[in-house]
């Protein structure tokens, strides 16, 4: 018989995580926010209780994931009462042992960017596992393997590790494209002519040695090229001061 879950949060992790999960033909009793609203709309999709107060947390569930921003996970642990289950937070670069309140605790840290807005194929998304007792290993590898084709036992600098590597790949990857479409907007060209370039670059990093795909001017070390592009962005100085550094690290890169 498939477990009872808690689902505690209603952003865009919950949000994923629970539809997934649902579909997996668990039963999610309830979900918490503190934004009732927000608490109520992930609620009534999922067709479940809504609650905005941690102390009418229902007891009964099997499993409590804790999907909240990193800041909020100690404070909200805080105001839970005593829970039999397993409790687990979703968290790539928090520790397990906010958790030790509870008998039975772990981490279900889903590796990847979520937007409510934008439908996600979870089977497809890693999760990794961290547990501290037999019990709460056993219950959340399940949980994790009715969902994902990729699951993965890991520890504390493991999601460390691959938390901010993430930032690198993704968060930083996704600012650099928004100073390129500043770039491209203030001469009045589309974000979109990038748009070849940005697939063939992705399709490289995955299918060869990222550091055999690298090209361009700091590849190469041409500082002639480089210091003609310093000269154009002279009216933008953290736009410069950024493709400085970067170039930089590039050069040192493959100085070695």
């Amino acid at each position: 018989m498939k477990k009872n879950v808690v689902i505690i949060g209603a952003g865009n992790v919950a949000t994923h995580l629970s539809i997934a999960i649902r579909n997996a033909d668990y039963n999610i009793i309830q979900v918490y926010s503190r934004q009732i609203d927000n608490a109520v709309l992930l609620a009534s999709l999922l067709g479940v209780e809504a609650t905005d107060n941690l102390e009418e947390i229902d007891r009964s569930a099997d499993i409590y994931l804790i999907a909240v921003s990193d800041s909020a996970i100690e404070k909200v642990v805080a105001q839970l009462p005593g829970l039999k289950g397993v409790v687990a937070h979703t968290s790539g670069s928090m520790d397990m042992d906010l958790l030790e309140k509870f008998d039975n605790y772990g981490v279900f840290y889903p590796f990847q960017t979520f937007t409510k807005e934008k439908q996600l194929r979870v089977s497809e998304v890693p999760l990794l596992l961290e547990a501290a007792t037999e019990k709460a290993e056993k219950i959340l590898l399940e949980l994790a393997r009715d969902i994902s084709n990729k699951v993965q036992l890991s520890n504390a600098r493991m999601r460390k590790a691959l938390h901010i590597s993430a930032v690198f790949a993704c968060n930083f990857v996704n600012h650099m494209y928004a100073l390129a479409g500043e770039l491209l907007e203030k001469e009045g060209l589309s974000f979109t002519l990038l748009e070849p370039l940005i697939r063939e670059t992705t399709q490289k990093a995955l299918t060869m040695s990222v550091r055999d795909a690298q090209t361009g001017p700091a590849r190469r070390k041409d500082r002639v090229v480089m210091n003609r592009h310093i000269e154009t962005l002279n009216d933008k100085s953290f736009h410069r001061e950024i493709y400085t550094l970067v170039s930089e690290s590039i050069m040192k890169m493959y100085s070695e």
